[in-house]
């Protein structure tokens, strides 16, 4: 073979394997909390990766694992999917942000998205829902409907964005109903249905005839149906298998356009980090249907809150606002800052048990 034909071939065979890898699926995992069929969190999780699969085609393959400990089982699950070559890897739990972390400094070819956390690095972005918009509609209906002045909340662990929702739904259900109460159960799962019925539960027995929740399964509503004349709301997703009682309406989070667009991006080689913070306004968080079993002029109330934080024309942290210990955090008309939401740590005034530790 003279030179000519030997870099002939060279360049034919280097053209081939480069044709061959442009033409390869852009791989993209999730990393799941909990089950897919959990109703909630990680079925909506999982309908975004299906999303993705729909608008993207033969453009993309995507892996999942479920039920992923957050901790050093994250770390290894992370570590297998980034081995397996995904080009992009969606972590969904708040506690797999370290662990996604860690990961994403020994493979910094991979792009990594961590749902719900704080840290980011160069090869790391993080996105999230503004929840507590849709609390304060929840809250709305709550202080409307309940005839004990009695609001449970299922609350998960300790953390911001868990506060958040338990501070918006209080607030306005307390706007309209100045005699409620507020008793938070903390469950430190995100998913246990045994936990979380044993929870709702425990907050009926206790008078409690709404109860809201920040935990993942559909088992709060089964045991509010089991009590009858007790009214719940899905948690991430629609859960209307249980309207129109006692599932009255539900927050629905909408990860779907988030994720065609962040792997699309990988395609395209434009991908970059960000931080996202999404919420009614984007579509990122969806009202479900609010059923019969709300009195019309709450509901047209309930819609009009909806579209006013859609518009950005109200915030539900507008001033004025007290601590629980008495001191202002909000003026009159002040809106929080951002930073004050992010690293929310206190209950507001009203709310009188302690956050644990």
């Amino acid at each position: 073979m003279n030179r000519r034909t030997l870099f002939a071939s060279v360049a034919a065979a280097t053209l081939a394997a480069t044709t061959v890898f442009a033409d390869d699926p852009v791989k993209a995992g999730f990393v799941y909390v909990g089950p897919v069929g959990d109703g909630g969190w990680t079925y909506e999780h999982d309908k975004g990766r299906l999303a993705v699969e729909e608008a993207l085609g033969d453009k993309v393959e995507t892996i999942y694992q479920e039920n992923v400990p957050e901790g050093a089982d994250a770390v290894r699950a992370i570590t297998q999917m980034a081995l397996s070559g995904a080009d992009i890897i969606f972590t969904t739990s708040f506690g797999y942000m370290d662990p996604t972390l860690e990961v994403a400094a020994k493979f910094p070819d991979v792009k990594f998205e961590h749902a719900t956390g704080y840290k980011s690095a160069e090869n790391v972005a993080t996105y999230s829902s503004r929840f507590y918009e849709g609390r304060a509609i929840q809250g709305h209906i709550a202080g409307n409907m309940t005839k004990s002045n009695k609001i449970g909340y299922i609350a998960s662990f300790p953390i911001p964005e868990v506060i958040r929702g338990i501070n918006s739904a209080y607030l306005h259900a307390k706007k309209v109903n100045p005699d409620v109460e507020m008793n938070v159960v903390w469950v430190y799962t995100w998913f246990d249905p045994a936990k979380e019925a044993d929870a709702a539960r425990a907050l009926i027995e206790n008078g409690v005839d709404v109860v809201l929740q920040h935990t993942d399964s559909t088992a709060p509503q089964a045991a509010a149906q089991e009590a009858g004349n007790v009214i719940t709301f899905g948690q991430a997703s629609d859960m209307a298998d249980y309207g129109p009682m006692p599932r009255v309406s539900s927050i629905i989070d909408n990860w779907a356009p988030y994720y065609i667009e962040r792997v699309q991006a990988v395609i395209d080689g434009t991908w970059e980090t960000v931080d996202t913070w999404g919420g009614i306004d984007t579509g990122m968080v969806g009202i479900g249907e609010i059923t019969d079993a709300v009195p019309a002029e709450v509901k047209a109330e309930a819609l009009a809150m909806k579209d006013a934080i859609g518009a950005g024309e109200y915030h539900p942290f507008t001033g004025p606002i007290n601590k629980a210990d008495g001191s202002v955090w909000l003026a009159e008309g002040e809106v929080a800052p951002i930073g004050d939401l992010l690293g929310m740590n206190f209950y507001i005034e009203g709310i009188t048990s302690e956050i644990p530790n």
